[in-house]
């Protein structure tokens, strides 16, 4: 089982508010959106980390059938958030996929390509770690088996998130420039 794992618990002070509330320009949220985006590229199942704004941004999830965990240290970081989604995550998840809420340009067939690459390999196993690149440049999804989440946890700090760990490991890069950019938005 590959579970999604999307992280939207901050305060977005550049956007000028969390970006688990913004909303695309036909009035969709960001963070609905990307739910859709994990389970339609193939996550099994999906968790939403949220901190800032966390009651009202859990309000736009009611009946999508996620799980909701929120970051009490969220303010912390990404690192904080990514702490708090693996740690909740429960036994039957071999692998997670995370992404961020505030890619809009990131879809289904990135997730399904990263999620894909391994086919001919083993597929999706608790060692993998994958992690889409646009143009060579690092970005998200990442899909991190759960052998390596003890070594995500314990570097995972600030807004650094996984970066540290998956700079000292074999990454299995996956080229998704053709579509996508994978460019975070961080101002309206």
């Amino acid at each position: 089982m590959v579970r999604g794992l999307l992280l939207a618990a901050g305060a977005g002070r550049r956007m000028g508010m969390p970006k688990a509330l913004v909303r695309d320009e036909s009035g969709q949220p960001w963070l609905v959106r990307a739910v859709g985006v994990l389970r339609d590229g193939g996550c099994d199942a999906v968790t939403v980390v949220l901190g800032a704004a966390a009651d009202e941004a859990a309000s736009l999830l009611e009946g999508a059938g996620v799980d909701v965990v929120v970051a009490a240290d969220w303010a912390e970081g990404m690192g904080a958030s990514l702490r708090a989604g693996l740690g909740s995550l429960g036994p039957d998840a071999e692998a997670v996929l995370v992404t961020l809420v505030d890619l809009p340009d990131v879809s289904a067939a990135v997730v399904r390509r990263v999620l894909d690459a391994g086919v001919d390999s083993g597929g999706v196993g608790s060692g993998v770690l994958r992690r889409a690149s646009y143009e060579g440049r690092p970005g998200h999804p990442v899909l991190i088996g759960r052998a390596h989440w003890p070594g995500v946890v314990a570097s995972a700090d600030g807004d650094r998130g996984a970066r540290d760990y998956l700079a000292g490991s074999a990454v299995t890069y996956v080229e998704c420039g053709d579509l996508a950019t994978g460019h975070d938005r961080d101002t309206p």
